[in-house]
Parts: C-alpha cells; sequence; structure tokens
C-alpha cells in the first residue's frame, strides 16, 4: 500500500543534512535534489549545465523539469528539490533565511517544507519547520 507521506518523509530526511553540512562549511549551498526510485531507493540528484555557477533558479527549473520527465516515465515515486530561500515565519511575521525542500509523490501528494535558519559563529541554527502546499507540478495527475 502507498504511503506518499511517510515516503516523502524519508526523503526528506535523506536530503536535508547535505543543505545543513553545506551551510556550515561554506554558509551557503546551491539547489540540489533526491528521488525515491519505484524500489524504495534513494538517490541524490545535482543540475549540472557546464557552468560552475548558474543562477539558482535556472538551477530549480532544470531539476524541476528533469523530475517532471523522469516521473512521467514511471522513474520516481518521489522527488525531493532543495533551495535556499527568504520567508516570512507564520508565527513573527520576520523575515528569514530558510532551507526550502519541495516533495512532490505520484500519488497526489506535493508540500513544501521550510526550516528558517539563522547563521551564528559560522554555523546554521535551524528553527521550527513549517509547510506549505506545494505545486504538484512533478507528477502528472491520474
Amino acid at each position: 500500500m502507498s504511503n506518499p507521506k511517510g515516503d516523502c518523509e524519508r526523503l526528506l530526511s535523506s536530503v536535508l543534512p547535505f543543505a545543513r553540512l553545506m551551510l556550515d562549511t561554506h554558509g551557503e549551498f546551491h539547489p540540489y535534489g533526491g528521488a525515491m526510485l519505484p524500489n524504495g531507493e534513494l538517490v541524490n540528484i545535482a543540475g549540472f549545465d557546464g557552468r560552475e555557477r548558474p543562477p539558482a533558479e535556472e538551477t530549480i527549473n532544470f531539476l524541476k523539469s528533469a523530475f517532471a520527465a523522469a516521473g512521467k516515465q514511471g522513474q520516481y515515486i518521489a522527488t525531493a528539490l532543495v533551495y535556499d530561500v527568504r520567508v516570512t515565519l507564520p508565527a513573527s511575521g520576520e523575515k528569514s533565511d530558510a532551507i526550502a525542500v519541495a516533495l512532490d509523490h505520484r500519488d497526489a501528494y506535493s508540500v513544501i517544507v521550510l526550516f528558517p535558519y539563522k547563521m551564528e559563529n559560522g554555523k546554521a541554527v535551524i528553527g521550527s519547520a513549517f509547510a506549505n502546499r506545494g505545486e504538484a507540478k512533478i507528477f502528472p495527475a491520474n
């Protein structure tokens, strides 16, 4: 039986540590992703177009297109796109940097989990996560 939320939580747990590592090591990270194969295996995915530092928005769009193409062919059952954003915190209304993880599952589950953070002494201090409805554009509607 399908468990879209559970699959996405497992995928989230596998992709999030790399963003934290990059923030702690370099103070930033570039968009990247991960996916779950039909057999449940998790894979890491990077978007590379030959340039050393392409604009983040181009990498995000490239990864979204690649995920959608693979999803349409049945290569993935879930995808995670990880990128850096500025958000308004729901509790305080303040602006914050955040790690965004856009999770999509072939069984009509789509959510963006946001992990606000601030840099203190060269390390990322992660705040309370919150979620928003996702775009649901990776997997075609059944």
